[in-house]
């Protein structure tokens, strides 16, 4: 088993995630830190190092705020500075040496190769590293070709300073047989300053996640059962413990508001700028800061469960995972390696046989050039370097994407089914009104129903609770409680077998639900959700909630509209309040009473017809269709199961998201393709040139050195272009 292949099964001893990152909490220690390849996410390990197959440094999976600076771009750089005066003199004698009086072609020859000695194997060392892992796990990449272009050229001049008498006339240039000590230590040093710009480029790509970091809160202050308050470490703080947030602080951890009212600004977690007003009983998110009320609040959620550090989880799974485009790129790379060796060898022996005099000193500056030039790194960084920053992007607007496949596919949607609970409405419903059946009372139908529906979870049957709990009404115990996921819940109230759902569920049952027909279609026409009750088989009454839609919501369909995306609806609900939401909105299909199966049959009949299919949702009920979907888009403030189905999740809960998401999408596939385009034009222009094709018409060589830098300019040139997705 190769070193690389062990990694990826031990996972370097870390606990893995489902996404299959290690989940790090914020206060994860040091030694736990998992090291990846930007280029090749399938490599992990437990400590630095550079990747088997590129050879690039490997960065951790996890990005800290302890971490100091990289210690592979201080060596580079140490060994850059410390060499460059000795590069510098090399060339100057190279190519004026002969003009220095009282100096011997040999004395010249002996001085280069004592001067260069310090550059190839102290600077150049780490090139030679990555050269033999290169070899020794087959896979060849830019160090192999660096590795041999430095090597063939130092190695040839050492030949040549040792035994001169065994060359040909042919190789003398100067006096002298032509030695390459110049090729050689410039190509060190100009690889040496490309790393060095590209690292400090890369190096940008995990500010995103590091900015997230440092929103963290360090410590909590927890209320003692005693009165006393206590300020504690983030990592001491236990699910239930009582907190307070003062004015100005950071809330701790995600819990719910037990005292006290204020505004808090959620900016950096949903990418919504205006504070949210928080009193007793809502929801509150850790790292989001307090205005200027004090709150007392209970912990619920804490370490690697909280939004926040979920957020950061999120961010560095989609930056670690491979775009589509990056398989072919990689195919790419090493087929182009091998035929790029073929190219040098090819064009050694055609210059050394067949060109002009020195040809053989022709053929092996050129076949270096070759080498150098070809170097596919750009290749390799065209698609990380983009999915790094547009991930990091997206995360500072409130969108995150699971991974690099997500943003590669959401730009090609053509059809948006969205649910209407919490996604298109807020999610809050309210009560609207209770009709009682023949023999049962308008109470006695709302205390069946919330008797029953106390053992449920849906936001409608939050909405029936509260209004019997106002109205005094003393609610029994549920019993054998069942709930049918999207068509209602079931079970025994005061020994009695008690149903509230839709029609689909009273069928099951064999409740006929005709005699209250005309009233649940009246209340369905206000856009009111309707559920029959069913008491000991027999129909009860019906109970309706109404549930505001969103501010957002139109302008979020309008946004859709413009996109050109056809936007259907789908809920569990009547089929006449469906329609009395889509008619105010302008959505452009809706279906009624639908349960989990049949959104997932939607999603596969809208496919069969050729589209490209997303789903928005933010309950159970969603996640079978949100992981049926080409895109899975799940609702931030919606359940842990929908977020882990769906392929992107907008934090804030915000339909207008999916158009920016998708523009994102759009802006990152975009440069993405500009990068592969460049790397692919710039190594079929190099290769040629440094093979000295123009040669014979336009007497053009291109030096093993101009070759270098323009080698490295081009991963620069890369990474640079990327970075422009953080103004996207």
């Amino acid at each position: 088993m190769h070193d690389h292949e062990h990694h990826r099964a031990s996972n370097g001893g870390a606990a893995p995630a489902p996404g299959g990152d290690p989940i790090p909490a914020l206060a994860a220690a040091a030694d736990a830190t998992i090291y990846t390849c930007p280029m090749h996410p399938q490599i992990r390990q437990a400590k630095p190092g550079n990747c088997p197959i590129c050879g690039m440094t490997l960065e951790p999976v996890m990005p800290t705020l302890e971490e100091g600076p990289d210690p592979e771009l201080i060596s580079f750089q140490r060994r850059f500075w410390w060499t460059l005066p000795l590069t510098v003199i090399v060339t100057v004698m190279a190519m004026a040496g002969h003009y220095l009086p009282g100096l011997t072609a040999t004395a010249r020859t002996w001085i280069e190769f004592v001067l260069s000695l310090p550059i190839v194997f102290w600077a150049g060392w780490p090139f030679f590293v990555r050269w033999a892992q290169s070899i020794h796990h087959r896979s060849p990449n830019m160090w192999t070709l660096i590795g041999t272009g430095v090597g063939a050229a130092f190695f040839y001049s050492l030949a040549a300073t040792l035994a001169p008498d065994l060359f040909p006339q042919g190789f003398e240039a100067h006096g002298r047989i032509g030695v390459y000590y110049e090729a050689a230590v410039v190509i060190v040093s100009l690889t040496l300053l490309g790393q060095v710009l590209e690292m400090r480029a890369r190096s940008q790509t995990s500010a995103a996640i590091k900015s997230l970091l440092g929103l963290a809160p360090k410590t909590a202050r927890r209320l003692r059962d005693d009165g006393g308050e206590e300020d504690v470490p983030l990592t001491h703080v236990h699910v239930g413990d009582r907190l307070r947030v003062r004015p100005g602080e950071k809330v701790p951890v995600d819990g719910v508001v037990l005292e006290g009212r204020s505004s808090l600004d959620e900016s950096m977690i949903t990418g919504e700028p205006v504070p949210v007003e928080k009193e007793g009983g809502d929801r509150v998110i850790g790292a989001t800061i307090n205005g200027n009320g004090s709150l007392v609040m209970r912990a619920e959620k804490i370490g690697a469960k909280t939004v926040f550090s979920q957020i950061v989880q999120m961010v560095a799974q989609a930056q670690r995972s491979r775009a589509p485009l990056q398989r072919m790129a990689d195919v790419v790379s090493f087929w182009f390696v091998l035929a790029v060796l073929a190219v040098a060898v090819a064009t050694l022996l055609v210059w050394g046989l067949a060109g002009p005099e020195p040809r053989w000193t022709y053929a092996i500056l050129n076949a270096v050039a070759v080498l150098i030039i070809a170097c596919p790194c750009a290749l390799g960084l065209a698609t990380p370097m983009s999915i790094m920053v547009a991930t990091g992007k997206g995360a500072t607007s409130g969108i995150l994407f699971r991974d690099a496949e997500a943003i590669e596919s959401l730009r090609t949607i053509d059809t948006l089914i969205v649910d209407k609970t919490g996604t298109l409405t807020v999610g809050k419903p309210a009560f609207h009104s209770a009709v009682a059946a023949s023999g049962f009372g308008e109470n006695d139908v709302l205390r069946y129903a919330a008797s029953l529906d106390q053992g449920s979870e849906h936001p409608l049957a939050d909405a029936i609770v509260a209004e019997a709990r106002r109205r005094g009404l003393a609610l029994g115990k549920p019993e054998d409680f069942e709930s049918a996921t999207g068509i209602g819940v079931r079970g025994r109230v005061e020994g009695k077998p008690v149903a509230v759902g839709n029609t689909v569920l009273m069928q099951q049952l064999g409740v006929d639900a005709a005699p209250l027909r005309e009233a649940a279609e009246a209340r369905r026409a206000e856009g009111a959700s309707v559920m029959f009750l069913a008491v000991d088989g027999k129909l009860a009454g019906l109970v309706a909630a109404a549930d505001p839609i969103k501010d957002t919501s139109l302008d979020a369909i309008r946004q859709l509209h413009d996109a050109g995306i056809r936007v259907v609806m789908a809920t569990g609900d009547g089929l006449t309040t469906a329609r009395a939401v889509a008619q105010r909105l302008g959505i452009d299909e809706v279906h009624g009473e639908v349960r989990p199966q049949d959104k997932v049959e939607l999603v596969a009949a809208l496919q069969a017809q050729g589209r490209h299919v997303a789903m928005a949702g933010d309950g159970i009920n969603d996640a079978p269709a949100l992981a049926r979907a080409n895109v899975g888009i799940a609702m931030g403030t919606g359940t842990d199961v929908a977020m882990n189905s769906g392929h992107v999740t907008l934090v804030k809960g915000d339909l207008r998201g999916i158009a920016r998401a998708r523009q994102l999408s759009q802006a990152t596939v975009a440069n993405m393709k500009q990068n592969l385009i460049f790397a692919l034009i710039y190594n079929a222009l190099g290769v040629p040139v440094a093979a000295g094709v123009l040669y014979p018409t336009f007497g053009i060589l291109l030096s093993p050195m101009f070759a270098a830098l323009a080698m490295s300019l081009s991963s620069v040139s890369v990474v640079s272009n990327a970075l422009r997705l953080r103004r996207a």
